[in-house]
């Protein structure tokens, strides 16, 4: 028979995790009910990743989680175990910025920034499952991600300057 004392310990067990985090290896011992997104942040120091909603709304949390983008507040930490996660401090490569992000910065795609890293994920992601998105398939693929500050139009142009069906 278990006791509230008992049932209060396991439900604070620390489970050990492996994971792949922007190309280096990490173990880590978490609590099974924490969020990727509050690992990544607290845990492993890499706060590009926002929390905004908790919920799922606004994807300010999106990373990809084996090439896949994934909202991090919706996943258990445990359940990334042994799975590897791009953050957006992972995208740019030898200090020259990934040309997503590049494309943001030249089409002021943000404001706040708050937004900005969790959509630049998901571009990314969007362009690699449709390199040859048009206007209504950005804005389509970007519906899951919200930014307060901007009216969109500068972020669809970033993601269409990456996109190879517009012309340049």
């Amino acid at each position: 028979m278990m006791t509230r004392t008992s049932l209060r310990a396991d439900r604070t067990r620390h489970m050990e995790i492996h994971l792949t985090v922007n190309g280096v290896e990490h173990a880590s011992e978490v609590e099974p009910r924490t969020l990727l997104v509050h690992h990544l942040r607290e845990g492993l120091g890499l706060t590009g990743t926002n929390v905004g909603c908790d919920t799922t709304s606004c994807g300010a949390c999106t990373v990809h989680l084996d090439g896949e983008s994934a909202k991090s507040c919706t996943v258990l930490a445990v359940q990334a175990d042994g799975h590897e996660i791009t953050t957006i401090e992972g995208l740019a490569e030898d200090g020259q910025l990934h040309p997503m992000q590049a494309a943001f910065q030249e089409h002021h795609g943000l404001q706040c920034g708050f937004c900005t890293p969790g959509m630049v994920m998901a571009a990314v992601s969007l362009l690699e499952e449709q390199p040859d998105a048009d206007e209504a398939a950005v804005r389509q693929g970007l519906e899951g991600n919200l930014c307060r500050c901007t009216g969109y139009q500068n972020i669809v142009a970033a993601v269409l300057s990456c996109s190879k069906g517009v012309p340049a």
